[in-house]
């Protein structure tokens, strides 16, 4: 088993960066390809303004960086962005709003896929002894690394979202 990979805190700045569904949204489209503000503006279904604010705030935090200058509809001058995968080094915290954020960033990017897309879902309640509770989430926190340091270019794009959360 790989050691488990510790995340630095985020810093105020990147914690508010990642609060907003509609960023988290940005950077998983810009995961796997470059996107314009135009682009990200049609796949979100959003003003490119609104892109605009958002991407920038995201470039100011590094989690995005411009890719070279390419030419798109007329002719016109079009600058793409790719995510730099720093989101997944750093731990929000819950204060953050960070953890709602990606809630309603897995919700709409469901709500965006047809229910054959989806490959497999879970929902669990159980009651658990503090061993095994915390065995269950080192076991979570491995898989996510795991998963992380197998990404393949070449590889399908799948999502994967889990949260281990105390009943009230």
């Amino acid at each position: 088993m790989e050691p488990k990979q510790e995340k630095r805190p985020a810093t105020r700045a990147e914690a508010r960066a990642l609060s907003h569904p509609l960023r988290l949204r940005i950077l998983r489209l810009c995961l796997d390809e470059a996107l314009t503000n135009r682009e990200l503006a049609e796949r979100l279904d959003v003003q490119p303004a609104t892109v605009l604010y958002h991407v920038r705030t995201l470039v100011k935090q590094g989690f995005l960086v411009r890719d070279q200058e390419r030419r798109g509809r007329r002719r016109a001058r079009e600058y793409p962005y790719r995510s730099t995968r720093k989101s997944l080094t750093i731990n929000l915290g819950l204060e953050s709003g960070g953890h709602l954020a990606m809630v309603d960033a897995a919700r709409a990017e469901l709500g965006g896929v047809s229910p054959d897309a989806v490959l497999t879902m879970s929902r669990l309640g159980v009651r658990l002894p503090a061993d095994r509770l915390e065995q269950l989430t080192g076991e979570i926190h491995d898989l996510v690394v795991k998963m992380n340091a197998a990404d393949d270019p070449d590889g399908e794009p799948v999502a994967l979202f889990v949260v281990l959360h105390r009943r009230t």
